[in-house]
C-alpha cells in the first residue's frame, strides 16, 4: 500500500528533513505577539514543547496569563478602530488575505516541518495541509467585497436597508491535531469580515502559530494588532480569553467536555460562539455490494489517519453481517500494512501521538477494553520503545454500552460491530451522543442517500472519509459535537452582525 493512495498526493522526498531542524524549533525561549511586537509573557515562565517522535525538548513558549490576554485584547480593540481594520477598503482587505495565503505557499515546507516535529503527523501530510491552508485563505480573500446587505420594502416615505458589520475582537482557541488548518477556518473568515483576533494556540503545538505570526509581520501588510498571539495553558490563558468582556466571539475547537465549559463561561456576557467539538464517527459498510478491498483500505485511513487524533476519526466500524468476516480479514490486513514510524520518513503513514499525557490516556483504553470483555483483533500495545507510538488497534466483540464504543478515545483504536439491514445500520450509527461526521460505503446510490439522510451528523461522506474542503462547504457538528459551524457561505454570518437602518425621507 503506497502513501500516494491515502489522500491522492505523492509524498516528497524527505530523507534529510529530520536532520534539517528549523531554527525556530531549536531549544530556546520564544516570545508572544501583541500589538505587532514580540513580547515576553508577564509571568516570566515558560513551557517546553517536546518532539513526540524522539521525546527530545524543542523550543519553549511563554506561560501566558490573564494580564497578557488583556494586553492582547486591548491591542486588537485598537486595531479594530484605529487604523480601522474594520473600515479598511474591502479590496485591500482581500489583497492582504491573499498575502497571508502566499505565506503558506512560500513558507509551507518550514511550517510543515515545525508542525510534524511538534505533533507527530507525517511530514508529507503536513506539507499537503499547508497547501490546503493557502487555499483556505485564498477562498476567503474573495469575501470582503461580497458582504452585502439588502433593501427592504416599506411604506412610502421610508427607506429600509441592512448592513453586515463585523463583531469586533474574535478569540480563537483550537486543537493540536492539525493547528494551521484549524486556525485558518477561524481566522480567515474573521479577518475577511473585518474583525481582529487574539489567538490562543494549543499548549503543546504553539510553535507553528508563533512562526506564522512572525511571517505575517515580515511578508504581509496586515496592520499591527489585527492578529495577536498569547500562548500558555488553556486553563489560564484560554480561560481568560473566554471570560474577557472585550471579546465579542469565541471560535473554539476541542473536546466536548471543554466545549461545554466554554459555552457556560461565554454565556455570562452573551458572547457569540462557534464550537467544533468531539466525535465518535460511525463508518458504515453497507451490504455486500461494497468493494470490500477498496473499502477496507478507506476504512483503515478513516480510523488511523493522523494516528486517530481526529474528531472525525472513523472509530465505530459497522459491517453488514453477511460480509463481516471477509471484511474484517481485509481490514486487519490493511491496518497491518499501515506503516508506523518517523514522520520524516516518506514511507510513514502514521506517526506518534502528540504528547506523553495523551499517549498514557489512549493506551489506558487497552486495559479498559480487556476489563469490559472486548477482543483485540490486532494491535493493543504501544509501538516501539521510544516516542509516543501506538500500534493500530481493532477491537471486536464489543457492545454499545462499552466505554471503548461510547467515549472519544482520540487514538488509533477502532471498535468493530455488525448490522442486519439499512434501518439497523442507521439506528446503530445514531447510538451516540455525538453527531459530527460519518461515512457510508456502498455501490448502491439509493442506499447511500437513505443512510446519509438517516444518520444524525453534520457531515456524511460516501465511499470516502476525512475529506474536508478549504472553505466552500460547511463543517458543523450536531448534538454534543458542536454549536454553529465552519466553512460554507453560512460562516460569514457567524463573524458578522446584521444592522437594520430605517430612514424617514
Amino acid at each position: 500500500m503506497s502513501t500516494q493512495n491515502i489522500i491522492g498526493v505523492t509524498p516528497p522526498v524527505a530523507e534529510e528533513a529530520r536532520r534539517t531542524v528549523p531554527e525556530f524549533v531549536r531549544p530556546g525561549e520564544r516570545l508572544m505577539w501583541i500589538g505587532g511586537r514580540q513580547v515576553p509573557g508577564s509571568s516570566g515562565e515558560f513551557l517546553t514543547n517536546t518532539d513526540p517522535t524522539t521525546e527530545e525538548e524543542l523550543a519553549s513558549i511563554p506561560r501566558g496569563t490573564a494580564e497578557d490576554v488583556d494586553a492582547a485584547v486591548q491591542a486588537a480593540q485598537r486595531a479594530f478602530t484605529d487604523p480601522s481594520w474594520s473600515g479598511i477598503d474591502p479590496d485591500r482587505r482581500g489583497r492582504i488575505l491573499t498575502q497571508i495565503a502566499d505565506v503558506f505557499e512560500e513558507h509551507g515546507d518550514e511550517l510543515a516541518n515545525i508542525e510534524s516535529r511538534t505533533m507527530g503527523m507525517p511530514n508529507w501530510m503536513t506539507r499537503h495541509m499547508m497547501g490546503a491552508v493557502a487555499q483556505t485563505y485564498w477562498h476567503f480573500a474573495g469575501w470582503p467585497t461580497k458582504l452585502n446587505g439588502h433593501t427592504v420594502p416599506l411604506t412610502p416615505g421610508r427607506l429600509g436597508y441592512t448592513r453586515k458589520v463585523p463583531l469586533g475582537v474574535v478569540g480563537c482557541i483550537w486543537g493540536w491535531n492539525g493547528p494551521m488548518p484549524q486556525l485558518a477556518l477561524k481566522l480567515a473568515p474573521a479577518l475577511a469580515a473585518g474583525n481582529t483576533a487574539v489567538l490562543k494556540p494549543p499548549e503543546w503545538a504553539s510553535l507553528t502559530t508563533l512562526r506564522f505570526a512572525e511571517l505575517l509581520d515580515q511578508h504581509t501588510d496586515l496592520p499591527a494588532g489585527v492578529v495577536n498571539v498569547v500562548t500558555g495553558p488553556g486553563s489560564v490563558a484560554g480561560e481568560a480569553l473566554v471570560r474577557h468582556p472585550g471579546v465579542a466571539k469565541i471560535a473554539f475547537t476541542g473536546s466536548t467536555q471543554v466545549g461545554r465549559h466554554v459555552h457556560e463561561v461565554a454565556s455570562a456576557d452573551l458572547k457569540r460562539l462557534t464550537l467544533e467539538l468531539g466525535g465518535k464517527s460511525p463508518v458504515v459498510v453497507v451490504f455486500a455490494d461494497a468493494d470490500l478491498e477498496a473499502t477496507a483500505h478507506g476504512v483503515s485511513i478513516a480510523l488511523l489517519g493522523g494516528s486517530g487524533q481526529a474528531c472525525t476519526a472513523g472509530t465505530r466500524i459497522l459491517v453488514q453481517e453477511s460480509v463481516r468476516e471477509e471484511f474484517t480479514e481485509r481490514l486487519t490486513a490493511a491496518m497491518a500494512a499501515f506503516t508506523v514510524g518517523d514522520p520524516f520518513d516518506p514511507a510513514t503513514m502514521m506517526g506518534p501521538l502528540a504528547t506523553r499525557r495523551h499517549f498514557e490516556r489512549v493506551t489506558g483504553y487497552f486495559d479498559i477494553a480487556a476489563q469490559e470483555g472486548a477482543r483485540t483483533r490486532t494491535g493493543g500495545t504501544r509501538y516501539g520503545d521510544r516516542g509516543y507510538f501506538v500500534a493500530p488497534t481493532l477491537l471486536d466483540e464489543v457492545t454499545p454500552d462499552m466505554r471503548v464504543v461510547r467515549e472519544e478515545i482520540f487514538g488509533p483504536i477502532g471498535a468493530l460491530m455488525s448490522f442486519t439491514d439499512t434501518s439497523d445500520a442507521v439506528a446503530k450509527a445514531n447510538q451516540t451522543e455525538y453527531g459530527l461526521a460519518a461515512s457510508v460505503w456502498t455501490k448502491d446510490l439509493s442506499t447511500a442517500h437513505q443512510v446519509a439522510d438517516g444518520i444524525d451528523a453534520g457531515t456524511i461522506w460516501v465511499n470516502t472519509h476525512h475529506e474536508m474542503t478549504t472553505g466552500p462547504m460547511p463543517f458543523a457538528g450536531f448534538k454534543q459535537s458542536g454549536v454553529g459551524g465552519e466553512g460554507g457561505p453560512e460562516v460569514m454570518d457567524a463573524f458578522t452582525k446584521h444592522k437594520a437602518i430605517l430612514v424617514a425621507l
